[in-house]
């Protein structure tokens, strides 16, 4: 198993429900970039909820979009059901990045 996928799994699944953090969040967390963050999680990550991890403007791919936003508003990471993306002011889960054991 590849250990920096098994990190970024780790990661992610530890994101509380209702909140989420940037590909770039995970990437610093786990010494990688951000965009080997969003490669894992198209190819190698269905087993977590991946839902969570956004680009820099909350969003995600278009074609997840739908899937998203369902799992979004039954966490109550979003209120309305046609926002375009999570504000990630308000929902960033920033204690996360503090946690060293990835």
């Amino acid at each position: 198993m590849d250990e920096l996928a098994e990190r970024v799994r780790r990661a992610v699944r530890r994101i509380p429900p209702g909140t989420v953090v940037t590909y770039g969040d995970i990437a610093e967390l786990v010494g990688t970039g951000p965009r080997q963050v969003g490669r894992i999680m198209a190819t190698d990550a269905s087993d977590t909820p991946w839902w969570r991890v956004v680009n820099a403007s909350g969003r995600l791919p278009g074609h997840l979009m739908d899937e998203a936003r369902a799992h979004w508003l039954a966490e109550q990471t979003i209120g309305d059901p046609a926002a375009p993306a999570v504000q990630l002011r308000r929902k960033r889960a920033t204690w996360l990045l503090d946690e060293p054991d990835y």
